[in-house]
């Protein structure tokens, strides 16, 4: 997801503008505490390797807080950090960077993370054929934000939500009466949309690939029946493994000839990096 994408923009402007008003609120009693007129210079370091992530919104935060602070960036977005690497610094009023300053770091560790940890798992199957997804088990508010990290990290993205692809599931399919019924369905509502149908055995595989859909997820299958699938069906559909995927398993399924892996755990299971502004001159 390219950052000059106009929805990421507005997107980035308006939740940089939640984050402020939810700290902010009536206004940071603490700042007021130094001289309005006051001037620092101020530089955030990593603790830890980290890809770095997320400075439009460090960038929006101060925009936005308008209080002449000038940022000066020492690394690109995508940038490998190491511990205690300045990668920032900050230099203008003193109240607007220390008001500033947790919004800031709440988008940057949280971003870095998962660009750090897509970056990870891109890089262990950079060799093979099999690529890296996201799926949409997002942090409530931060999908367009995370999504965007994963492409940092390496990674790519599945569907934004559910309105720009189809993935249909076991209880669609019930409800639809059978996966041909989905499918069809599917075509009739929204014609050229992806199909992506979840299968739990070959037989539904099988079903799957003679209904028209475009991607079949194998879910928690052995490898085995993963290649199995994929011999069979080569060229007329794409796959994609899905199951709790950890890093140990990546290469294995590579091995059997998958195109694509969705990984929750990239958004999921979200730490922030370890960060750190510190006032460097007044």
């Amino acid at each position: 997801m390219a950052l000059a994408n106009t929805l990421l923009t507005e997107h980035i402007t308006s939740q940089v503008a939640f984050a402020l008003e939810e700290d902010i609120g009536t206004g940071d009693i603490t700042a007021q505490l130094i001289p309005i007129d006051q001037i620092i210079s101020a530089t955030v370091i990593s603790r830890e390797n980290a890809v770095l992530c997320g400075k439009a919104w460090v960038d929006e935060v101060f925009a936005q807080l308008k209080g002449k602070v000038t940022l000066t960036w020492h690394n690109n977005e995508g940038d490998l950090l190491e511990p205690n690497q300045p990668f920032l610094t900050l230099s203008g009023n003193a109240r607007t960077i220390l008001t500033g300053e947790r919004a800031a770091l709440n988008f940057l560790q949280t971003l870095s993370y998962t660009a750090t940890i897509s970056r990870e798992y891109s890089n262990i199957v950079s060799r093979t054929q099999l690529t890296i997804l996201d799926t949409r088990k997002t942090l409530p508010g931060m999908r367009q934000a995370q999504k965007y990290a994963v492409t940092v990290g390496g990674g790519k993205n599945h569907r934004m939500g559910l309105f720009d692809a189809f993935l249909i599931k076991e209880n669609h399919i019930m409800a639809a009466g059978s996966i041909a019924n989905a499918v069809a369905m599917a075509q009739q509502i929204a014609p050229g949309k992806t199909i992506e149908i979840e299968t739990e055995s070959l037989d539904e595989v099988a079903l799957a690939v003679e209904a028209g859909a475009d991607i079949i997820m194998l879910d928690n299958f052995s490898y085995e029946d993963m290649a199995t699938a994929v011999s069979l069906y080569k060229g007329k559909v794409k796959f994609e493994a899905s199951g709790n995927m950890t890093k140990e398993q990546l290469l294995e399924v590579a091995d059997t000839g998958v195109n694509f892996v969705s990984i929750g755990a990239l958004t999921k299971h979200v730490q922030a990096i370890d960060l750190s502004l510190r006032v460097t001159q007044e």
